[in-house]
């Protein structure tokens, strides 16, 4: 069903999306319309369109092509249910991306998110040879943060008025993981 670029977990599979596969996103994103909101940048109506999903999915492919990004969806059978994402992935010196991360609502509490994380940070050390993963999350989102520290994530910083997050520029607790097996 998607590309070759698939990781497979006890529970999960993290896949590569092609713009074929625009409906399964656009359901994921209905679906956790609400639940996404609080922690995303403000999404219009067009955002949800079936057309700027596919768009979405076809630069997504060409960031993947590029080596500048690798976007996952967390899928359980044949459902998405939530993202993983690595995206500036800057090599030369720094060998490091950003990791983005969402979960559905009716998915959260099991245990799932941290499964298809770990795996997606593995795959970005080990097979795209990545030194530092690094993930931002907004002070109030305790979830987040406490994901994150179970990973071995470490607090770097504090950044004042960082992303624009539903409307409203909010400041973000700044955090990696450095591989220390490269």
């Amino acid at each position: 069903m998607m590309n070759k670029e698939a990781i497979a977990t006890t529970r999960l599979q993290l896949r590569v999306l092609m713009p074929e596969h625009a409906p399964m996103m656009q359901q994921y994103l209905l679906l956790n319309r609400s639940h996404l909101a609080p922690w995303e940048p403000a999404r219009d109506e067009e955002f949800f369109s079936l057309e700027k999903c596919e768009e979405r999915l076809l630069a997504s492919s060409r960031l993947i092509e590029a080596g500048l990004a690798m976007h996952f969806a967390v899928c359980q059978d044949q459902t998405m249910i939530g993202i993983c994402n690595f995206s500036n992935i800057v090599r030369g010196a720094f060998q490091a991306c950003h990791m983005g991360y969402a979960i559905a609502e009716q998915q959260q509490g099991q245990g799932l998110m941290q499964e298809a994380v770990q795996a997606g940070i593995a795959h970005m050390f080990h097979e795209q040879g990545l030194h530092r993963v690094m993930a931002n999350y907004v002070p109030e989102n305790q979830r987040s943060g406490a994901l994150l520290e179970r990973l071995g994530f470490e607090k770097e910083g504090y950044a004042k008025s960082y992303l624009k997050i539903n409307g409203v520029w909010r400041d973000h607790i700044l955090t990696a993981l450095v591989n220390l097996n490269n």
